[in-house]
């Protein structure tokens, strides 16, 4: 593994700081506070091509590998993490599956304008009575000469409101479990179509969690992501690269509190000195500082190995659950540090606690990270 960046990385970084310190950080705090979308900001990224990270120009992508994603995402996440996630499901759970799974025709209809930033996509896994078990999926799809009926709910889907197109997951034949689901793309516009509902949020509140509605959703075979019974590896395939971007979002919210935590302990004063003078204060820095290396050596391993194309199941569950409880452990010792001070909105780290609690839930909760790590363990 190369631990140098590539000039071409070193580029991305330096574009993705400058656009992170210069236009994302300074709305984070009103647009976490107002729940608004930041819509503006969205067709910026897209301009400079992180919409699309790991597209193929020919597909309107930038074209770049894995690495590149996850530096970009972890200092975009930093001054955000609302904008981090938005991001990272357009590349990780729509992008993503469409460049592997689908077709020419999905690709050119639909891939080009999400990398391009003139779509933005979603991922309609999770349901109601279906979240960490993903298989018990009560949403249908009824197959009608060349067309899919698909009828049921959604629940907690990330850019649900504002998404033009859905990767949706149905039952295909019931009877066959796992292996009778199929994935769809399915344009939100279409006929039956609804967003039921919005969450209201601990953190990340700028980007929209909806409730989704398919009533009588009438697609054609072409909208098929993969072959019918295909629609669960297409899931779990997708998840893998999906943890990745989350580990990286959790970097970034990790460091951001660490770095608020330095710069206040260098200015407040007790007992007549800097509190960084202090050996509890600097024990806890140093155990963010290593906790936080540990957590982007392990997600820079995982995007290395999906780079080289390389079995990265394993990898990417480890880095998504360390990175993960690193950000919520961070966080936590960032408000101890600030006192009185770090649990009022005057700080910044009292968002970065509050959005830090959701990467140990989506995309897979810690709990099944640790399964799907073990699994792999114990494989012959």
């Amino acid at each position: 593994m190369q631990f140098d960046l590539t000039d071409e990385q070193k580029m991305i970084l330096e574009t993705a700081r400058d656009f992170a310190n210069g236009v994302v950080k300074p709305k984070a705090k009103e647009i976490d506070q107002t729940g608004q979308f930041p819509a503006d900001t969205v067709k910026k990224l897209a301009e400079l091509g992180f919409m699309g990270m790991m597209v193929p120009s020919e597909y309107g992508g930038a074209g770049l590998d894995a690495i590149s994603y996850v530096i970009a995402m972890e200092e975009i996440s930093a001054a955000c993490a609302s904008t981090g996630v938005i991001m990272s499901v357009n590349n990780s759970l729509v992008c993503d599956p469409l460049l592997k799974f689908g077709n020419e025709e999905l690709k050119k209809e639909y891939l080009t304008p999400l990398a391009q930033g003139g779509k933005l996509g979603c991922f309609a896994l999770s349901e109601p009575n279906a979240g960490s078990d993903a298989a018990r999926q009560q949403t249908t799809a009824v197959q009608e000469g060349d067309s899919f009926i698909l009828n049921g709910t959604k629940n907690f889907i990330t850019n649900g409101k504002e998404a033009n197109i859905a990767v949706v997951f149905a039952m295909t034949d019931k009877a066959k479990g796992h292996k009778g689901i199929s994935a769809f793309i399915v344009p939100t516009d279409v006929k039956g179509f609804t967003v039921s509902r919005l969450e209201h949020k601990l953190g990340i509140r700028a980007s929209s969690t909806a409730q989704i509605m398919l009533e009588d959703v009438r697609l054609t075979k072409k909208n098929l992501l993969g072959g019918v019974g295909d629609g669960f590896k297409v899931a779990m395939s997708t998840l893998d690269g999906g943890r990745i971007g989350i580990a990286s979002q959790a970097l970034g919210i990790a460091r951001a509190a660490m770095e608020e935590s330095i710069e206040f302990a260098k200015q407040r004063e007790a007992f007549g000195q800097l509190i960084h003078n202090f050996e509890a204060i600097q024990w806890m820095v140093a155990d963010m500082a290593t906790r936080l290396d540990s957590a982007r050596l392990l997600t820079l391993r995982a995007a290395y190995l999906k780079d080289k194309k390389a079995r990265f199941t394993k990898e990417a569950a480890m880095a998504k659950l360390f990175a993960a409880e690193t950000a919520m452990w961070i966080t936590t010792k960032a408000i101890q540090i600030h006192g009185g001070y770090g649990y009022t909105t005057d700080y910044p780290v009292e968002r970065h606690f509050r959005d830090a609690k959701i990467t140990e839930i989506y995309e897979g909760t810690s709990e099944i990270q640790r399964l799907v790590i073990a699994a792999n363990m114990f494989k012959d």
